[in-house]
Parts: C-alpha cells; sequence; structure tokens
C-alpha cells in the first residue's frame, strides 16, 4: 500500500505537450536572419527546441535556478572514493555559505542555488539548506540494497515536490547538479544496467582515482550487480538496489520538471544517469532535456548517446555541482539574444539603399 500510493503521488499531473507550430515558426525565422542556415549550430538548436518547450519565440530567461542534491553513499566504504565520507557535508556547508565552485559560477551567470539534503550523515544542516533527508546515507550497495523501495519513492516525490515550490517563484531555467560522494559509483551502476553494457567499460576514475583504485571499484559495482541483482526493466528497483537519495532525488526534480514545461540543464555523469532513470520512467521527459557538456566519465557518453543528446560544451569537467550545466547558461541567453536582436535579409533590404 506504502508504495501503490507513492507510485499514485509521483504520477500525478500530466506533461504539457512540445508546440509543434512554434518549432516550425522558429525554424523559419531563423532561417531568415542575415547569416548562412544553420551556421549557428547549437544556438538554433537551443532556439528552435526552447521555443517548441514555451511555445513563445521570445521566451523569459531572467529566473535561473541550479538545484544541488546532496546524498551519502554506504558504498564509500569499500575504498570507491578518494575522498573520506565527511566531504559530503563539508561541501554542503561551502555551497551554503557561497563558497564552492557552483556558487561562484552561478553568480557570474546570474543563477540562484539551492541546497537539499537528500540524505547526508551530517547532523548539522546549515540553515539555508532545504532538509529533505529521507535517512543518514544510503547502505553498503556491495553488500544489500542501497534503500527500500519505499525510501526510493520517498526521496522522488521530494524532488517532485521542491518543483512544485519553484513554479510559484516563477524559475524559468533549471540546472540540476549533486554532491556525494561514492555517488559516481551509483552512477555507473546504473548505468551499466539500463544501457547493458560491461562495468569495466562504464567506470571512469571519479574523484581522482588511480587505475589501481579503479579496478577496486569496478570489482564493487560487478559485485553489488550479482548481489542485488537488479531488474533492467524496473527503474525504482534499480534505484532503490544501487542508486542514491540524491539521485532519487533529481529523478524526482527531472520529472516534475518536465509537467512543469521547464526546460532541464543536466550537469555531468550523475545527473545524466538520473535522467536516463527518469527517461525510462516517464518517456516524456526526454523532450525537457538539455546535454550541457560532457565529462571525462566514459558513462556519461554513453549515457547522453542512449538519451539522443549532444553536449553543448567539452570543457573536461569532472566536478558535478551543477558546474558545467551553469557554464551552459549563457548559451541560452545568447540564443534568446539572436532571435530578439538578429536582423533578417527582409530588414535589410528594407533599410539599405545601395550595398551593405
Amino acid at each position: 500500500m506504502k508504495e501503490l500510493g507513492a507510485r499514485q503521488n509521483a504520477e500525478h499531473g500530466r506533461f504539457p505537450p512540445i508546440s509543434k507550430e512554434s518549432t516550425e515558426k522558429m525554424c523559419a525565422y531563423l532561417n531568415q536572419l542575415t547569416k548562412p542556415r544553420g551556421s549557428l549550430g547549437m544556438l538554433e538548436e537551443i532556439a528552435i527546441r526552447m521555443a517548441g518547450i514555451t511555445g513563445k519565440l521570445n521566451p523569459t530567461l531572467t529566473n535561473k535556478m541550479v538545484v544541488v542534491m546532496c546524498g551519502d553513499h554506504g558504498v564509500v566504504e569499500e575504498g570507491v572514493s578518494a575522498y573520506p565520507q565527511e566531504v559530503t557535508g563539508w561541501m554542503m556547508r561551502n555551497f551554503a555559505s557561497g563558497g564552492a565552485a557552483i556558487n561562484v559560477l552561478a553568480r557570474q551567470m546570474g543563477a540562484e542555488v539551492l541546497v537539499i539534503d537528500m540524505g547526508t550523515k551530517a547532523e548539522k544542516i546549515p540553515g539555508s539548506v532545504l532538509n529533505r533527508k529521507v535517512r543518514a546515507g544510503t547502505s553498503n550497495l556491495a553488500r544489500e540494497a542501497a534503500m527500500s523501495r519505499d525510501e526510493a519513492w520517498l526521496a522522488l516525490r521530494h524532488g517532485e515536490e521542491v518543483i512544485e515550490d519553484l513554479q510559484k517563484r516563477g524559475i524559468h531555467l533549471l540546472a540540476v547538479g549533486e554532491m556525494g560522494i561514492g555517488n559516481t559509483t551509483a552512477a555507473t551502476a546504473i548505468t551499466s544496467v539500463l544501457i547493458g553494457l560491461p562495468v569495466n567499460q562504464c567506470t571512469g576514475f571519479g574523484t581522482g582515482l588511480t587505475e589501481g583504485q579503479r579496478q577496486v571499484k569496478v570489482r564493487v559495482i560487478e559485485q553489488a550487480l550479482r548481489h542485488n541483482r537488479p531488474d533492467p526493466k524496473d527503474p525504482i528497483d534499480i534505484l532503490a538496489k544501487v542508486g542514491g537519495f540524491e539521485i532519487a532525488g533529481m529523478v524526482g526534480v527531472m520529472i516534475g520538471a518536465a509537467k512543469a514545461g521547464l526546460p532541464i540543464v543536466l550537469d555531468g555523469v550523475i545527473s545524466s544517469a538520473a535522467a536516463l532513470l527518469a527517461v525510462r520512467m516517464e518517456a516524456r521527459v526526454q523532450d525537457f532535456l538539455f546535454a550541457s557538456h560532457l565529462s571525462v566519465e566514459p558513462a556519461h557518453a554513453l549515457i547522453l548517446q542512449d538519451l539522443s543528446l549532444e553536449p553543448m560544451l567539452d570543457a573536461k569537467l569532472r566536478l558535478g555541482e551543477g558546474s558545467g550545466a551553469v557554464l551552459a547558461f549563457p548559451l541560452f541567453d545568447a540564443a534568446v539574444a539572436i532571435v530578439s536582436e538578429m536582423s533578417t535579409f527582409a530588414d535589410m533590404e528594407k533599410k539599405e539603399e545601395g550595398e551593405w
């Protein structure tokens, strides 16, 4: 009964349609601008997709938000990270004080940062951090399920509720990031199950592991998959068995944002693994996803290929926090500015009598 109630809550609402009319109008208008067709590449693709999502040729993008989900992972005790478990809590406090990379980048881009504790081990949570803690860290996925199905549904629902609150604040563009020592292990496990590729092919160096440490990580993930046997056809089963509370929260955020008609800018491999789960749960989520950058983690390229998303940037990032997603925000502003301010050939014909 508990799972049924959580499922019903998570599935309420409908996804808004993508406006074919606005998409076609934007394509036609871009071809009238004073440039060769398609020459602005990704900017044109952003403009076209944003027109379809918003139903507007000149959407407003003044209110930008970065949601940073935080959670701890029991699997850290297996030696899969170069950093201790306590760093998650330290970084959460750093976010709250405005001193982390995501804070600096968000200030540069005029975006707000919302930090949410979905399941860290931190006993004291800064006042500016939203407390949605399901539990103080997941269980060790190498030896048991990371969480129960009820906990997975609860975390997902918490993510959707965040969007319900943000809608009241009039957010126009959403980036999704995370913080959680050990979460590349969970994201890699999710990727391996959903895409059906060997763990070794999906596993990178995370927080700066050596090759020997990477091999330990591979073995730990393989052990987790053998022990838990997550069902590739059941996203909640995968999430519960080898996921994380912050990953579940991001899944909920993405489903909620898509239902709200919000464009969603993905960050690196962790948020993209959450996106893959969200799309497997609700296929329409894919219509609202944008890939900000290509991480150096091998699983990231595999996920983006599966989602048919092309990254906007390749800056060799592997930080997380939403850092790459925020770096892509100016491209959205530029796409809107091109449509709003650039002349068409018809405009030039009216203005110019001679050569131009």
